[in-house]
């Protein structure tokens, strides 16, 4: 069995229900949500992201597929966010966060991948002997500690699916366009942060009324407007670089 992990996951394993697991305690936060700067979002979480962070497509695979994220630092390992090693309470903390240390992640059997999901765990968190704590009971059923973790994970990884029919959509109609964010700081200088894409809002006109039509049937259009809102967050983003 092969399993990808997502990004910022470093080595995940099965979970199993008899697992006890070393939750993180509060406001504990993995590496990856320390050292990124920008962090996946889904679509149902544009709404709430874009009044605190810059929401922009990325692409690891030169503009063939997309995928969103909230821009939270201007250097390549730099969260802005971060308040004592705690994520800022102030703002919205995106679920790609919240779930950890579980995640969904795709397996791969006899060089075969497959078509569900397994729910897994980073493997640091699995506790060993008493310690931890237990998800489901000796019948197998989830205790209060794991049903809202179980909903999250459901829920996100339904998400995932309309994020990714978002994605493509606006590829397909070739509204996502590169661009790099150029400003210039008193204390430190020149910033050029780029690898991001954005709607190219004047090319929303040129669409026919079919697809019109269409991303507004699937909600798309709100995030489009969302994503575009959102860019305005950048003038905050640099001043919290600049320790305003």
């Amino acid at each position: 069995m092969q399993i990808t992990p997502p990004f910022g996951y470093q080595n995940i394993v099965p979970y199993y229900k008899n697992n006890r697991i070393r939750l993180p305690g509060a406001g504990e936060l993995p590496d990856f949500a320390r050292k990124s700067n920008a962090v996946p979002i889904s679509y149902s979480e544009f709404a709430a992201a874009c009044r605190d962070y810059p929401l922009c497509f990325v692409s690891t695979d030169g503009g063939k597929h997309f995928s969103p994220v909230a821009v939270i630092g201007m250097a390549g390992a730099e969260n802005l966010f971060l308040k004592e090693d705690r994520w800022d309470q102030s703002v919205y903390l995106p679920a790609y966060v919240r779930r950890y240390p579980f995640c969904m992640a795709r397996v791969t059997l006899e060089g075969k991948p497959q078509a569900d999901r397994l729910v897994c765990v980073e493997k640091e968190h699995v506790a060993e002997g008493t310690d931890g704590e237990i998800m489901f009971d000796a019948a197998g059923n989830p205790t209060p500690r794991w049903e809202p973790i179980g909903n999250l994970l459901e829920e996100y990884e339904r998400d995932l699916e309309r994020t990714r029919e978002m994605c493509e959509i606006l590829a397909d109609y070739a509204l996502l366009e590169p661009f790099t964010l150029q400003a210039t700081l008193k204390n430190s200088g020149p910033l050029n942060l780029g690898g991001m894409y954005r709607v190219a809002e004047a090319k929303l006109e040129f669409l026919n009324a079919a697809q019109h039509k269409n991303l507004i049937r699937k909600g798309i259009m709100g995030r489009v407007y969302a994503h575009l809102i959102s860019l305005e967050n950048f003038a905050r983003l640099l001043a919290r670089k600049a320790g305003g």
